[in-house]
C-alpha cells in the first residue's frame, strides 16, 4: 500500500516573498520548525531553472524524509525523482499524470468551487487543495473564498484528504483545522517571516494541538 505523506504543514515556495534569502535557506530552516511537505511552485522560472532549483530543494528535503512535491509539472517530477505533482483546474489531467508518474506518486489536486470539488470526488488523487480558504494577494486569479463554513460542508462531503491554503497564518489557523482541514498550506506565512524556522514551529504546535483532539 501506498504511503501517504503527513501533510499537517504544508510549505508552498515563492521567491519573491522570500525577503531576498536563499529558497534553499527558507526550506532547510523550515524543515527545522516542523514543515512536513514542500511543494515548489515557481511559475515564473524557465524550465532548466526550474530544474535546477527542484535539484537543489530535493538534495535539502533527503535527509529529513520530507517530500518534494512539484507544482504543475509532471516533467520535473520525473526528472528530478520528487514525490509527485500539484495539479490546478487548468493543468495535465489528474488520471493522466497517474499514468504518467505511476502508482506510487503523490498526485495532489485544487479545488477552487463546490462544483470542482465534487467532480473530483471520483478521482485518484491523494489529496485536495482547498483554495483558498481566504482571501490572499498571492492567489489573485480565483473566483471567491471558500471561507471556513464551505471548508466545513467540504469535509461533510468529501472523501479525500483537504489540505486548506490561502491567508492561513497562526491567527486562524486553528480555525481552519477545527473547520476540518486534514493539514494545512502556507506560503507567507513561513516565506515571509523574519525567521521561517519559529514561525513554522508555532504553526505546527497549533495543527498538532487540534488534531490531537479529534
Amino acid at each position: 500500500m501506498k504511503k501517504i505523506p503527513d501533510f499537517r504543514l504544508y510549505l508552498v515556495t515563492d521567491q519573491g516573498l522570500s525577503l531576498g534569502r536563499p529558497l534553499e535557506w527558507v526550506v532547510e530552516a523550515a524543515i527545522r520548525g516542523g514543515v512536513t511537505a514542500v511543494q515548489l511552485r515557481e511559475k515564473s522560472c524557465p524550465m532548466p531553472e526550474y530544474v535546477d532549483i527542484a535539484r537543489r530543494i530535493q538534495k535539502v528535503l533527503q535527509p529529513s524524509g520530507v517530500p518534494l512535491i512539484i507544482n504543475d509539472r509532471a516533467d520535473v517530477v520525473l526528472a528530478v525523482g520528487a514525490a509527485g505533482v500539484h495539479l490546478g483546474q487548468g493543468d495535465m489531467p489528474p488520471g493522466e499524470a497517474r499514468k504518467l508518474l505511476g502508482p506510487d506518486a503523490i498526485i495532489g489536486l485544487s479545488v477552487e468551487t463546490p462544483e470542482q470539488a465534487a467532480a473530483a470526488d471520483h478521482l485518484d488523487v491523494d489529496y485536495l487543495g482547498v483554495s483558498p480558504i481566504f482571501p490572499t494577494p498571492t492567489k489573485t486569479d480565483l473566483m471567491t473564498a471558500w471561507g471556513l463554513q464551505g471548508l466545513r460542508l467540504l469535509r461533510s462531503r468529501s472523501r479525500h484528504r483537504l489540505i486548506a491554503i490561502g491567508g492561513i497564518n497562526p491567527s486562524n489557523a486553528a480555525a481552519v483545522v477545527e473547520a476540518g482541514a486534514d493539514g494545512i498550506a502556507v506560503v507567507s506565512a513561513i516565506c515571509s517571516a523574519p525567521d521561517p524556522e519559529p514561525a513554522a514551529r508555532e504553526l505546527r504546535k497549533i495543527v498538532d494541538r487540534l488534531r490531537n483532539r479529534r
